[in-house]
């Protein structure tokens, strides 16, 4: 159980790692939608897409990595946090 758990982490880490490089990567000049790291637009994508039909239009701003970003992350704490208090 405990493998199970430390991997739901580090792959639930990783996705978050994948949301920021997605978010961050024009300011960063790393190219996610075409190139080598083309893979993290192709997963990080979907979730981003549901997160955006969700949320209301902010107008320019687009506040869907934050909230996917705080999505994932309460997630993680929820699936790492209840086993070990049982």
């Amino acid at each position: 159980m405990d493998l199970i758990i430390r991997a739901w982490f580090a792959l639930a880490t990783l996705y978050m790692m994948g949301i920021l490089l997605r978010w961050l990567g024009p300011w960063l000049e790393i190219d996610v939608k075409y190139g080598r790291f083309r893979w993290i637009g192709d997963a990080v994508d979907p979730l981003l897409r549901w997160v955006r039909r969700i949320l209301p239009p902010l107008g320019p701003l687009d506040y869907a990595p934050v909230a996917a970003l705080l999505l994932v992350w309460m997630l993680r704490e929820v699936v790492v946090r209840v086993p070990v208090s049982y």
